[in-house]
C-alpha cells in the first residue's frame, strides 16, 4: 500500500509581503503529477492547509483548485486532511460527512465529548487492514472534557493530555496502524532546545506544547505536521515531511518533498522522498557590492554586504532591486537588518510573554498560565 505524506502547505502565506500564489501552484502541480504516476492507496495532509485562521477567498479558491485537481488525477486514492494550528478547526470541519462519501477526509475538530473517537479510516490490500488515525491539532483545553484535568483542577500539559487520547482508542497492535497529527514531537532524547525551529513556525512560549515521541510507539508510520524543516522524531518512520514550500529565510537551501511510503505486511515498509522544487528558491548571497550584482536573479534573495566602506543606500539599493527582483532583504555585515522598503533597528530581542511578565511584575503561577494559554491562542490566530 502507498501513502504520500505532506503537510503545512500554509496556502495564503507572504513572503515579506511577496505574494506566493505561484509559488504554491507550482509546487502543487508537482504533488499532483506524482499522485496521478504513483496512484497512492492514500494521501495524507498532515495539517496548516492555510496560513491564517481565516483564509482570504484567493487562498480558498487555490485550495479548491489543488483538491479537485488532485482528485482528478487521482480518483482511486483517499484523500485525507487534518486542522493544524494555524487552521480554524470549525472552518475545516464542515460538510465533513457528504465529503468522505467523495473520498476525501477533512476532519478539523478532534474528539471533545465522551461518546467520540479520534477519526479513523481503514483501508484494505492484500495484507489486511490499515487503520490511519487523523488527529487534529489539539489543545488540552479542547479535549479536557474527556481526558481530565489533574488533582488541582487544571488542564494536563499537552504531552498527557495526547497520550490519554489515544490510550482511549486501544489500538490494535497486531494490524498496521498510521497515525497523522499535527504537534510539537520531541525526537528520543532530545530536548525542546535540541530541535531548530524555523523563524515562520509558531512557537509555544516555555516549549509547553512538546510531546515526547515514545507515544508514537504503537504506530507503524506516523505522518506529522507542525515543523517546517524535514525531521525524523526517532527513526525514518516517525517523521515530519515538512512544508511544501520554504515559508521564511530561515529554510534556504532546504530540500522539500513528498514522501512516499509502502507498506507491506506487517512490519514490512520503506519510504522515499519525492523531491519538489521551488518556482523561485530562497537564497542568502553574500558578498562585497560588486560581487553580489554579479549574481542577480528572479529567486528570493537576502543579499549580505560584506564591504567594509560606506555605500551610497539609495543608489546601492536601487540597483540591488533592479538585480534582484523578489530581493527580500539586505545586510551589512555587522551592521543593521535593512529590508528592500525599510530600515530595521535591532532592539533587546524579548519573546511576548516575557514582555507582559514584566510588565505585570509578579504574577501567580496560574495567572502566569492563563496568560501564556491567551498569548498562544492570539499567536495562533496571527494577531
Amino acid at each position: 500500500m502507498k501513502l504520500f505524506h505532506i503537510s503545512d502547505l500554509h496556502i495564503g502565506l507572504k513572503l515579506m509581503n511577496h505574494d506566493l500564489t505561484e509559488d504554491q501552484k507550482y509546487v502543487h502541480n508537482q504533488i499532483i503529477a506524482y499522485a496521478k504516476k504513483e496512484k497512492p492507496e492514500a494521501i495524507l495532509i498532515a495539517g496548516d492547509v492555510y496560513d491564517k485562521a481565516i483564509p482570504s477567498a484567493e487562498a480558498v479558491e487555490l485550495f479548491d483548485d489543488f483538491l479537485s485537481e488532485l482528485h482528478e488525477q487521482a480518483p482511486e486514492s483517499e484523500i485525507m486532511i487534518i486542522s493544524g494550528n494555524h487552521d480554524s478547526a470549525p472552518r475545516l470541519d464542515i460538510f465533513r460527512s457528504i465529503l468522505s462519501k467523495q473520498r476525501v477526509h477533512m476532519i478539523g475538530m478532534p474528539p471533545m465529548g465522551e461518546d467520540e473517537h479520534i477519526a479513523r479510516v481503514t483501508l484494505k490490500d492484500e495484507y489486511g487492514d490499515v487503520d490511519i488515525y487523523l488527529l487534529p491539532f489539539v489543545r488540552p483545553s479542547m479535549i479536557k472534557a474527556i481526558v481530565g484535568v489533574d488533582e488541582n483542577g487544571n488542564n494536563f500539559s499537552y504531552d498527557e493530555s495526547v497520550r490519554r487520547l489515544l490510550a482511549r482508542e486501544q489500538i490494535d497492535t497486531s494490524k498496521r496502524n498510521v497515525l497523522v497529527s499535527h504537534q510539537f514531537y520531541l525526537p528520543a532524547g532530545k530536548t525542546a532546545d535540541d530541535v531548530e525551529r524555523m523563524d515562520s513556525e509558531i512557537r509555544m512560549v516555555g516549549n509547553i506544547d512538546q510531546i515526547k515521541s515514545d507515544v508514537l510507539a504503537v504506530f507503524d508510520y506516523a505522518a506529522l505536521g507542525h515543523i517546517h524543516k524535514p525531521m525524523n522524531v526517532g527513526n525514518e518512520f516517525f517523521r515530519y515531511c515538512g512544508s511544501t514550500l520554504a515559508c521564511s529565510i530561515s529554510e534556504a537551501g532546504q530540500q522539500k518533498g513528498v514522501i512516499l511510503v509502502e507498506l507491506g505486511a506487517k512490519g514490512d515498509k520503506k519510504t522515499t522522498v519525492l523531491p519538489l522544487e521551488p518556482l523561485h528558491a530562497i537564497r542568502v548571497i553574500k558578498g562585497s557590492f560588486e560581487e553580489v550584482l554579479t549574481q542577480g536573479c528572479e529567486d528570493y534573495v537576502k543579499v549580505v554586504l560584506t564591504d567594509k566602506i560606506d555605500l551610497d543606500v539609495v543608489d546601492s539599493r536601487e540597483n540591488l532591486r533592479n538585480a534582484f527582483p523578489n530581493l527580500l532583504e539586505i545586510t551589512r555585515e555587522g551592521a543593521e537588518t535593512v529590508r528592500y522598503d525599510q530600515k530595521v533597528f535591532e532592539e533587546e530581542k524579548l519573546d511576548v510573554f516575557e514582555l507582559c511578565s514584566r510588565f505585570l511584575g509578579d504574577v501567580e503561577e496560574q495567572d502566569s498560565r492563563i496568560l501564556q494559554e491567551i498569548i498562544i491562542q492570539l499567536q495562533e490566530r496571527g494577531a
